[in-house]
């Protein structure tokens, strides 16, 4: 079973800057759970695939398994998290990119080291 998840401060951005009209992004995000390979890939860090869904001038980027995402067909998924964490329009779009590649590789090298 696929499950998407929303940040919560990403979920108070959207319903901040699009009123209304977040029903329809949020609508967008969870037809996710039905069509999981959805979306322009970015770029992957340690399996994790960095992922966008584009509405009018913004993205809206989620994080998912990438290994799972490529190797399986929409009914062998199980147990997938995607998770939306960040968006931004066309001009800082690059940057917001590079932030969540930069935050992945950190967790990356310190948070799946194992402890003796």
């Amino acid at each position: 079973m696929v499950q998407v998840t929303i940040l919560e401060s990403l979920k108070d951005e959207i319903l901040k800057k699009f009123k209304e009209e977040s029903k329809i992004i949020f609508r967008q995000m969870h037809s996710l759970t039905e069509n999981p390979h959805k979306g322009k890939t970015l770029g992957n860090v340690a399996g994790i695939v960095i992922k966008e869904l584009k509405y009018k001038n913004f993205r809206f980027y989620f994080i998912a398994d990438g290994f799972k995402i490529k190797i399986m067909d929409e009914s062998k998924l199980a147990d997938l998290l995607i998770r939306f964490v960040r968006m931004s329009d066309k001009k800082t779009q690059q940057k917001v990119i590079d932030e969540i590649k930069d935050i992945l590789r950190r967790i990356e090298e310190s948070g799946f080291e194992e402890s003796n």
